[in-house]
């Protein structure tokens, strides 16, 4: 079977795609990725074709995480997306002609990609690691609000999705009339269902341990657990690093991925006070900027980058953002989890965290302070329970296999009947 992934995100976002499509070509699939231009070098290390999408929409996401500071900023980018959105389809498309797929699994951000298999009567499969498509009663939609609503309600709240029809619907029918010559469609239409009204399959590849699937998920949806990529030649850490870790306990990993937002250096400042306070040591990740690192005391290590799949294990426990990536990373490797969300579904895997009983109550980045992140950190380096609960959860995960439960549904999909 030939199966292109259209996928967009930053490199948190894009990996689990990519370990999936070393999955697929392990079962002997032909695949390709199409995604940013930016990602070639970390798709051919993979050994995953690519296919080009134009970084402008890419950029204009990072300028937005990381450049945004009042109203002003936010309007000028929000202005360059359409445009950056509409090259992106396009970029899609021709990634559909060059490839010629059988199947096409896509990110909803990829907003070509449905109205193409549509277009081209290929089956298609949306996925993204988080619950967001589809409605239940369990608990609402995760950027609306962090705790349940009530049954109705939380099923309601899920017509939020709809915001990005709405958003783009002008976008997406000139996709459809100039580039595929197809009839436009209602802005209020479905976007998790095909021109005839059927609904895509849903593959939310997020562990059911970490949160449980909904009894109310129709039988198109699936949680096939975490994809999380092998890497294929062991990571040789820099010297500085082995000699901080063997210089004394495991250290307390801090790290905001992509995040920004106000006041970095307040922000970086709170967070080496807790570490002092709590007497901890600390590895602190630098992302795109969340942090900076500049005259660390000899306890806490600065490092640009490193595989979470190696660092964490060795790690006392790790604050982050609250992405879905960073999250898996850190409920696989065993160890307590501290939430500080920024925006979107943060909060919402704050929340899971919490409710797993494997990290303390999420702490927003507008409430973070030293003395709430020391209290934190306090609580999951000496809760035996705590730190019990997220070993064996970590244990729980790692017997899981998402990629290959994964790669046996999209393979059910082109079975013969």
């Amino acid at each position: 079977m030939r199966i292109l992934i259209t996928t967009f995100g930053t490199r948190g976002d894009i990996q689990p795609f990519v370990a999936l499509a070393q999955g697929l070509q392990a079962a002997g699939h032909a695949v390709a990725i199409c995604t940013a231009d930016g990602f070639q070098p970390f798709l051919a290390a993979a050994g995953v074709p690519h296919l080009p999408m134009n970084n402008a929409l890419l950029e204009l996401t990072k300028a937005a995480l990381t450049e945004v500071t009042g109203l002003r900023d936010a309007i000028r980018i929000a202005g360059q997306m359409k445009p950056a959105i509409r090259r992106a389809m396009d970029d899609e498309w021709r990634a559909v002609q060059a490839w010629q797929p059988d199947l096409l699994v896509f990110h909803p951000k990829c907003l070509g990609s449905a109205h193409i298999a549509a277009h081209l009567g290929i089956p298609a499969v949306l996925t993204i690691p988080l619950p967001f498509y589809t409605p239940t009663q369990v608990f609402p939609v995760p950027f609306v609000a962090l705790r349940s609503l009530g049954g109705l309600l939380n099923r309601w709240s899920y017509q939020f999705n709809r915001i990005t029809s709405l958003m783009f619907a002008r976008t997406i029918n000139d996709f459809r009339q100039t580039t595929l010559g197809k009839r436009p469609i209602s802005r209020f239409a479905d976007a998790l269902r095909d021109d005839a009204g059927r609904p895509f399959p849903i593959l939310y590849p997020y562990s059911p341990a970490v949160l449980p699937v909904p009894p109310d998920f129709p039988a198109h949806v699936h949680v096939p657990g975490y994809w999380f990529m092998e890497q294929a030649t062991p990571w040789t850490p820099p010297a500085e690093l082995v000699r901080f870790l063997e210089a004394g306990d495991p250290p307390v990993v801090v790290g905001f991925g992509s995040m920004h937002g106000n006041d970095v250096a307040t922000r970086t400042q709170a967070v080496i006070a807790a570490l002092q306070t709590t007497g901890q040591r600390g590895i602190l990740l630098r992302g795109w900027g969340g942090l900076t690192t500049t005259a660390l005391p000899p306890t806490i290590l600065a490092l640009d980058e490193a595989p979470h799949d190696w660092l964490l294990p060795r790690a006392a426990a790790v604050v982050h953002h609250g992405g879905a990536g960073t999250t898996a990373a850190g409920v696989r490797a065993g160890i307590p989890t501290i939430i500080c969300p920024f925006l979107g579904d943060q909060s919402f895997w704050g929340h899971v965290i919490e409710q797993r009983g494997v990290g303390p109550a999420p702490i927003p980045q507008r409430q973070l302070t030293a003395e709430r992140l020391a209290a934190a950190i306090q609580t999951v380096v000496t809760d035996p329970g705590l730190r019990h609960r997220a070993a064996s959860l970590g244990a729980t995960i790692r017997s899981e296999d998402g990629v290959g439960t994964a790669v046996a549904l999209l393979a059910a999909l082109r079975a013969p009947a």
